[in-house]
């Protein structure tokens, strides 16, 4: 059993402002060394929930002192002007990470905008080459999703090494770079790993068998108690918002995890919001700084 005071929740929040003070003292180092890690972010169209994320990534640019350069372009932007732009970008000493936001506009292929990132830049890690180099084991920038995951159990004092971590969901964004990141013969990894989906077969006789499991699927509470085991550690990717009408808002955020269920069993899980969500941008800032150690030689 998790025990009368329930699971260890796993607080996002908190891991994610002692990396903050972390990367703050290292752009402080690196400014001394006439060094200004600076990130690019890249907005086409108006998609709302991208307007709160790119303004929560130069607000925390800010904070950390990394300098933020805005491109806030129109939905109707042509692939060329965009790629010209990444271009530019590429060639700017000034910037030592591009992130262009998505969704894009449908009239723009994701796939070709991805690989005109220089992969040095690349620092949303999604570029062919850095996911070539995460599955071989070489040196590169890991997605951000992924790498706070990893954090947040290493931080929590939860090592995957010799466990089996089951992976529902296999998006590009997180399920087959998690699963990438896990199996490596590396600290923080060395885990047994089992990536489950839509198509999986007796998927709850699979998910039982977690010794910790990271839920990626977008499907609002998803997994629920009877589909793990008791002392299961649960990393909850999802974000997802469901009517209530209890709120003000007549909706509340939920994770992919029926939280309220597997709690009662797992021996520590993330909450939502305020688990994985506050990982995302500082894993974000973190390649920022990793990039322009990179490109100044330092």
């Amino acid at each position: 059993m998790a025990g009368k005071r329930g699971p260890k929740i796993i607080d996002g929040k908190k891991i994610s402002a002692a990396i903050r003070a972390e990367l703050k003292l290292e752009v402080e180092a690196l400014k001394k060394k006439k060094i200004v890690p600076g990130l690019a972010v890249v907005l086409v169209g108006e998609d709302p929930a991208s307007e709160i994320y790119v303004r929560n990534k130069r607000r925390t640019c800010a904070e950390l002192g990394i300098a933020s350069f805005s491109y806030d372009l129109p939905a109707s932007t042509t692939e060329r002007k965009l790629f010209n732009l990444i271009k530019k970008l590429n060639e700017d000493p000034k910037v030592h990470g591009i992130l262009v936001q998505s969704p894009l506009p449908r009239h723009i292929d994701e796939d070709k905008m991805l690989e005109h990132i220089n992969p040095d830049k690349d620092v949303d890690g999604f570029h062919p080459t850095n996911v070539g180099r995460l599955l071989t084991g070489n040196e590169g920038f890991v997605s951000c999703t992924p790498a706070g995951c990893q954090e947040l159990l290493l931080r929590s004092g939860y090592d995957p090494a010799g466990k089996h971590v089951v992976i529902v969901g296999r998006s590009n964004i997180v399920g087959k770079p998690a699963a990438a990141l896990f199996v490596q013969k590396a600290a923080g990894a060395n885990a047994t790993v089992t990536v489950c989906h839509s198509r999986t077969r007796s998927l709850s006789a699979i998910t039982k068998q977690a010794d910790i499991l990271i839920a990626a699927i977008g499907v609002p509470q998803f997994v629920k108690s009877r589909m793990v085991k008791e002392g299961v550690i649960v990393i909850d990717v999802g974000m997802n918002r469901i009517e209530d009408k209890t709120r003000k808002s007549g909706t509340r955020l939920v994770g992919d995890v029926d939280y309220d269920g597997v709690s009662k069993k797992a021996r520590a899980i993330t909450p939502v919001p305020g688990g994985v969500g506050p990982m995302t941008i500082v894993m974000l800032m973190k390649n920022t700084v990793k990039a322009a150690r990179r490109l100044s030689g330092k």
